[in-house]
């Protein structure tokens, strides 16, 4: 683990930017890099893992919470709203992580080609575990290539399916499998959140959803909530909140102004489900917010 935080750490204060996440020329695989504990951060988290090389974090979802730290990955095996939070940086000791993005379709080729066993029911979409080695190695192969550009174009796509192999082949693998299903329970609701991501502003009745998943309502309900740990009608809420933030923080919306933008009809009612959810009222939280960006 030495020489990928060596090469994280190398990498991320190459590239670094203000925000803490950091991008690479690898399709799907970023950095983080924080010189101090963050605030919480609240997002709608897509397929991923976090291999953590140096520092600690915090996930929560729904009423569990998940601490790892260097030496430890954490799996986000589908569309979950999370809460997240650096709880160990600084100057002398920042936190850094390599993120990666989880390729469906390389999961489902890789899975109908290899030995893996099916799992009696739909897994935890969060977990953490140690760090494997063949992981960590794969990972330090795929960022070295970074150092190589002329190379990346040709072993890219070799070395992000052998991440793929060595995470499905790995104590995360079931968790994995689901994701190449293509009629499976993760990847049926998988379609249907995407259209709860595209339309989120608007009245979705369950009906609708529930037939992209082909699925029966009250099958759709079910897995639904197994599988994000929301209901459809919490989940659409969440997305709206977490997308009305970010307009008021990024484009300088005005709460009533952010509270339509994303399909609210009452202000009051988008002020009271923003202070449940956020902790503060829309005004005080951008507030709060630009007063510590400005710090």
């Amino acid at each position: 683990m030495n020489d990928l935080l060596d090469t994280v750490r190398r990498h991320a204060e190459a590239l670094v930017q203000d925000e803490v996440i950091i991008p690479t020329a690898i399709p799907g695989m970023n950095l983080a890099r924080s010189l101090h504990p963050s605030d919480l951060i609240h997002a709608m988290a897509q397929p991923h893992v976090v291999i953590v090389v140096q520092g600690a974090k915090t996930v929560t979802m729904g009423a569990q919470t998940f601490a790892f730290s260097a030496g430890e990955t954490l799996l986000i095996a589908a569309d979950v709203p999370t809460t997240s939070q650096i709880v160990r940086a600084s100057p002398a000791a920042p936190y850094y992580s390599l993120v990666l993005q989880l390729d469906a379709a390389i999961v489902a080729e890789l899975s109908a080609e290899i030995e893996v066993a099916a799992a009696a029911s739909v897994e935890a979409p969060v977990r953490v575990d140690t760090t494997e080695r063949e992981v960590a190695d794969a990972a330090l192969r795929l960022l070295r290539l970074l150092d190589r550009p002329a190379a990346a174009p040709v072993l890219q796509v070799q070395l992000l399916r052998e991440m793929h192999y060595w995470l499905l082949a790995g104590r995360h693998g079931n968790a994995i499998r689901l994701l190449g299903l293509p009629d499976g329970h993760v990847q049926r609701i998988a379609r249907a959140v995407a259209v709860l991501r595209a339309d989120y502003a608007r009245a979705l009745p369950v009906e609708r959803l529930a037939a992209v998943a082909g699925m029966s309502p009250s099958s759709f309900h079910q897995h639904f909530r197994a599988v994000t740990s929301l209901s459809p009608l919490q989940f659409q809420k969440q997305l709206r909140l977490i997308e009305a933030r970010r307009l008021m923080l990024a484009r300088g919306l005005s709460s009533s102004h952010a509270a339509f933008e994303v399909g609210y009809e009452s202000v009051p009612q988008f002020t009271r489900e923003y202070g449940r959810f956020f902790g503060l009222s829309p005004a005080r939280d951008v507030k709060a917010a630009k007063e510590r960006l400005a710090a």
